[in-house]
């Protein structure tokens, strides 16, 4: 299993309780394809540099490690794609 790093932004609009089922949402589908949790940092609300939609001026950022093989990362990567909770996201291998 090799070592990732995952970085999304949920949509600013949603409250508490949605961006933790959106959080765990993800990290089960993790779990689900095989891979393991090593640590989630919730990083909360900031503010982007620029406008992006020319809609969404802030957003909650979240920060995942995790292991796993890379049929996990590109699950992972084609379902945040098509979910309409996620502004941004970026899934990255991390050298050995």
């Amino acid at each position: 299993m090799r070592p990732y790093e995952l970085l999304f932004i949920a949509r600013p609009d949603l409250d508490a309780e949605q961006v933790e089922a959106v959080i765990n949402k993800f990290t089960a589908l993790i779990e689900k394809e095989g891979g393991e949790i090593i640590k989630v940092d919730k990083w909360g609300k900031r503010k982007f540099a620029y406008e992006i939609d020319k809609k969404w001026r802030d957003g909650f950022y979240t920060l995942v490690h995790f292991n796993g093989e890379p049929a996990v990362a590109n699950e992972l990567q084609r379902v945040m794609k098509i979910s309409d909770e996620i502004i941004r996201q970026l899934i990255t291998r991390l050298g050995e």
